[in-house]
């Protein structure tokens, strides 16, 4: 090898470049290979800004905004530029109190203004135009490391109040801060290296905010229809809202608060809640005694086993009495279940439950006629009857639980009036600051780590290797029925991620660097050094999170 070059191994291919090269070089190099823009790099497995630059010696693959990780890259990054673009617009920072990035709607991020400047559909039309020049004259995204303590000066200058509440639960002496134009912001995660990377979004009024939108991570290079899914909206509003009701808005306002209160106060507020909203979700169904069937559906993690035990108790107290029904016990023989592309069986479509048996079973109960209910064998992979039979009297009621429920296949021959459907979701309401939110997906993966670990004993590298075909089955069977149902209800717990933390580090530390889920693992780490531990003694054994973490008192 020549003085001042170095070898690099780019897609299975060896060859050497100039030492100080980066990889936004290469990556233009190698971009007539990919379908996508390339937005970082992965250096032996690790993942690197296009900003930087490659070891001599090192492994190197690039990711596009097609991936999962360029993806997030791509939103962060648009994020970024419109804050930039925003504060442009106004001219004046003391006109600004906040500007919110909050939870997903509609394809994007919902965000809300604070101060004297009105989100005007017109406002908005000029901040993307300032957002497009720039995206023109390909502006960069620098990156700098600052003190700790510097960080919190600069953010308590630039009037975002509550990075400068983060930082100081902060163990690490340094901060990496992003600058775009003079303006400086704190992010978790990668950017791209310019803004010539970012493209596709809009801006729209919404409520009373707005929605920067985004391309599908599917399709990258098309921006889809706006079509916001209201019910799950107010859900995660009602939630924000109460959140700040509570002061407890951020991650660093949530460390002030088991500083200065502890936790044991803040544990009984949240669980009142939820039994508050449980309870009235149980006079909803006790109000229509035709209503003999509630299905309850939901993503991975969130709680269904326990809330339909809650609900179960709640409803007990209006005079019924509830039964409870997996939809799993309906599983067709494992010779019949269908298969993915792949050849492996798919037990998460529609497909797998033999929904004529199931129906012929609800209606003859319905009826008024004794039923012999299955039980189905994992092991065995088939169906049982050992005389669990079942006759509804007339304060009997259903309770089904099931990726399906709300989806009417499932039921088919049900009448619509026997049925209250019921969407259940970890929608998190905390976010890390006033621009970084908390992905609710990261929130059911800490939850699943930590169940898996304790009761199916599968290790982290497991369970996150496995996630994202978890998560492709709830975008096909779940997701596109959540907006049928009757009620929704937010199983998330405002301290829960602080309790988790505990239970999930373990986990996480046990995968090894070598190993492909290795990134997803440091990225959770970092998240979670973000909150200050809570103990789990103060925690009542009928929580939600008990089901998680352990010591409830429901047979799960």
């Amino acid at each position: 090898m020549e003085r001042g070059r170095i070898t690099l191994e780019i897609n299975g291919e060896k060859k050497e470049y100039p030492a100080g090269i980066s990889y936004r070089e290469l990556a233009a190099e190698y971009q007539g290979a990919y379908e996508y823009k390339i937005v970082l790099a992965k250096e032996n497995g690790r993942l690197r800004e296009l900003m930087k630059k490659p070891e001599n010696g090192s492994r190197i693959t690039f990711v596009t905004v097609r991936d999962k990780a360029g993806y997030s890259t791509y939103r962060r990054s648009m994020v970024l530029l419109m804050l930039k673009g925003i504060y442009h617009v106004v001219g004046d920072n003391r006109r600004i109190d906040r500007v919110g990035v909050h939870f997903a709607v509609g394809g994007g991020y919902y965000c809300t203004m604070q101060g004297s400047v009105e989100p005007t559909q017109e406002f908005l039309d000029q901040v993307k135009a300032y957002m497009q020049q720039l995206i023109r004259e390909a502006q960069p995204i620098k990156k700098s490391s600052i003190a700790t303590y510097e960080a919190r000066r600069r953010f308590r200058e630039y009037r975002m109040y509550d990075k400068e509440q983060l930082f100081r639960y902060r163990r690490a002496s340094k901060v990496n801060i992003y600058e775009l134009l003079t303006f400086e912001d704190y992010f978790y995660g990668y950017m791209v290296p310019d803004t010539s990377y970012l493209g596709c979004f809009d801006l729209t009024r919404f409520e009373d905010g707005f929605v920067l939108r985004f391309p599908l991570q599917k399709e990258p290079d098309r921006l889809p229809e706006f079509r916001p899914q209201y019910k799950i909206y107010r859900v995660q509003k009602d939630s924000m809202e109460w959140g700040t009701r509570l002061g407890i808005p951020t991650v660093g306002a949530l460390n002030d608060f088991i500083v200065r209160h502890g936790v044991k106060e803040l544990i009984m507020v949240q669980e009142a809640y939820h039994e508050k909203r449980i309870a009235e979700i149980a006079e909803q169904i006790a109000a229509k005694r035709e209503q003999k069937i509630v299905l309850i559906a939901g993503p991975s993690s969130s709680g269904k086993t326990t809330f339909s035990h809650r609900l179960s108790t709640q409803l007990s107290v209006f005079g019924l009495k509830p039964h409870p029904i997996a939809a799993d016990d309906y599983f067709v023989n494992r010779e019949d279940t269908p298969r993915d592309a792949d050849g492996k069986y798919d037990f998460e479509r529609i497909e797998a439950i033999d929904t004529k048996q199931l129906n012929q079973d609800m209606l003859a109960l319905l009826n008024g006629e004794t039923v012999e209910l299955p039980s189905f064998n994992f092991k065995s992979g088939r169906r049982e009857y050992k005389g669990k039979y079942k006759t509804l009297g007339k304060d009997d009621i259903l309770i089904i639980e099931g990726i399906h429920c709300l989806n009417d296949q499932l039921t088919h021959a049900l009448p619509r009036e026997s049925k209250f459907k019921i969407y259940i979701s970890a929608l998190t309401q905390l976010n890390i600051d006033e621009h970084n939110r908390i992905p609710t997906t990261d929130g059911r993966l800490l939850r699943r780590i930590v169940r898996d670990a304790r009761t199916r004993g599968t290790n982290a590298k497991d369970t996150i290797g496995m996630w994202d075909s978890v998560r492709r089955g709830e975008e096909n069977n779940i997701f596109p029925y959540q907006e049928s149902a009757d009620v929704m209800f937010n199983s998330a717990l405002i301290y829960e991620l602080a309790a988790l933390k505990l239970y999930a580090e373990p986990q996480l530390f046990s995968i090894s660097q070598e190993e492909p889920e290795y990134e997803e693992a440091k990225r959770l780490l970092k998240f979670l050094d973000y909150f200050l531990p809570v103990p789990c003694d103060d925690i009542p054994n009928n929580s939600l999170i008990r089901e998680f973490i352990g010591g409830g008192c429901f047979d799960l």
